[in-house]
């Protein structure tokens, strides 16, 4: 019986590096992720999370390594270029605009016309509402009114809006940063099934949080960063919360490290 090969990660990043003038700030770091799997990136405040997110983002470009996605090597100039190849990033900021409904988040700067050009078009506001239900839909989530201004909306209801926004150009892969940030626990809960929701829609996901319980919940496999290094790479269900906070701090400092 013949085996199937096993098909190739969607996302490789090879012996990454970044300095900022003379701070190192990835020091070759390398991970890989695969199409429908859930990543939980960890690390203190300084270990490089942001940074080697921007890099996958296409906000930075790396000083070395190499990066590969969707089975060609890559090198994003711009964060529209990462965009362009199938990779969203939903920010802990969320950068939503607070008096314009989902739809017209969801469709900022990318809106449905219905005829007309340059400053003169009519938008085609049936269209973009349908479409908004759809993608709340992927994830299950039912909004107060389809016409209620975000700024009206929960925190757990805001991070939904705009998750959906970024799947409106069916990535490939979510970059989740923080996203239980501010939320009472049972808005972060509803929030934490998205992941799971996308990955079981063929969408890999990358998490970036603090709250080690909320990554060990939902994810496949973690990577922890401290200092710039990779320190371990390890199954979800093979790791524990105190090992966690051991490879985050150093074994010499995770007596009491007081994390959630």
């Amino acid at each position: 019986m013949t085996t199937a090969p096993a098909a190739p990660p969607l996302l490789e990043l090879h012996d990454i590096v970044k300095r900022f003038g003379g701070v190192l700030a990835l020091d070759d770091v390398s991970l890989s992720l695969a199409r429908g799997e859930v990543l939980g990136l960890v690390g203190d405040n300084g270990a490089g999370k942001s940074t080697l997110i921007k890099v996958v983002a296409g906000a930075h470009q790396p000083d070395g390594g190499t990066v590969s996605f969707d089975g060609a090597a890559v090198r994003f100039g711009s964060p529209r270029a990462a965009k362009d190849a199938g990779i969203e990033t939903v920010y802990q900021d969320l950068a939503l605009v607070d008096t314009l409904d989902a739809a017209g988040n969801i469709f900022l700067g990318r809106e449905l016309v219905r005829f007309g050009a340059g400053p003169l078009k009519v938008l085609n506001k049936r269209r973009m509402q349908a479409a908004a239900r759809e993608l709340l839909g992927r994830l299950a989530l039912e909004l107060p009114s389809s016409g209620t201004e975000v700024g009206m909306l929960s925190g757990g209801q805001r991070q939904s809006v705009a998750i959906s926004r970024a799947l409106y150009t069916r990535p490939k892969l979510v970059v989740l940063d923080e996203p239980t940030s501010a939320l009472a626990v049972t808005e972060a809960r509803k929030v934490l099934e998205l992941p799971r929701t996308l990955a079981a829609q063929g969408v890999a996901v990358i998490i970036i949080s603090h709250t080690l319980q909320d990554v060990l919940d939902v994810t496949d496999r973690i990577v922890v960063l401290r200092k710039g290094r990779k320190v371990a790479d390890v199954a979800t269900a093979e790791t524990s919360l105190e090992e966690l906070v051991t490879f985050i701090v150093g074994s010499e400092r995770a007596k009491g490290a007081g994390y959630a």
